[in-house]
């Protein structure tokens, strides 16, 4: 699957700040095409905020976000926490992303039922969305996300309050889609998943970088001492 090349991505400076606080202070770093990057921090540090200013939803106070190529929307996709779904069916959820994109009708029937199919969500198809499991609406919101054919996928807890079996489904998912040359990130509060699925972790504390590298390095010999800190289960604030 061939993918526009808008990586990479170089964040520098970025800050934003709101009520008179700085929410995100100063983050920099560099996003490459290719491979998963999980986001960690305790809540408040940062992930969700970082990941909106990224999908473009946000103006930064100060800083930016300097992609290879200006993207176009469907190029930089976020998947939030909590599944937002249309009161359709689950095909039909496609069918609407794939004719925001541009895509005709003949297009739209093709790729909604080959990604339906690719993911296994075919026997959900005429299913009323918002009648589905926890597990399938994110199932479904990713496969709708991924219909797009993004170069860059962001994820927001994509598995939080799902059980292992809804979990592991998830993350066959997100295996597929890097083997297909989509870049992902994604923000867990889960240092397992992290190690099952990323190549590189980024662990924010009070709006600021505080790890950056190979996941594996990150888990076993954090740099600071706030990431020590975070890894061994301690409260940060």
């Amino acid at each position: 699957m061939s993918h526009p090349t808008i990586l990479p991505l170089a964040v520098e400076a970025l800050s934003f700040e709101a009520g008179g606080r700085r929410l995100l202070d100063r983050v920099s770093l560099t996003l490459p095409a290719g491979g998963i990057t999980a986001v960690m921090g305790h809540n408040g540090s940062g992930k969700s905020l970082l990941m909106r200013l990224l999908a473009g939803l946000l103006a930064p106070s100060a800083g930016g976000c300097h992609w290879h190529q200006p993207p176009e929307p469907r190029q930089r996709v976020l998947v939030p926490q909590t599944a937002v779904l249309l009161r359709r069916s689950v095909a039909a959820n496609l069918h609407h992303a794939l004719a925001a994109a541009g895509h005709g009708w003949q297009q739209r029937r093709v790729i909604a039922a080959a990604t339906l199919a690719r993911f296994g969500l075919e026997g959900l198809a005429d299913q009323p969305a918002r009648v589905l499991s926890g597990g399938e609406k994110q199932r479904v919101a990713i496969a709708r996300a991924a219909a797009l054919n993004p170069c860059v996928l962001l994820l927001d807890e994509p598995t939080a309050h799902l059980d292992p079996g809804a979990t592991k489904q998830i993350e066959a998912m997100l295996i597929a889609l890097a083997e297909a040359g989509t870049t992902l990130l994604l923000v867990t509060h889960d240092a397992g998943q992290a190690r099952r699925l990323a190549q590189r972790m980024i662990l924010l504390h009070r709006g600021r970088v505080i790890e950056d590298g190979p996941t594996a390095s990150v888990l076993s010999n954090p740099n600071s001492r706030e990431g020590a800190a975070f890894l061994a289960g301690d409260l940060l604030w």
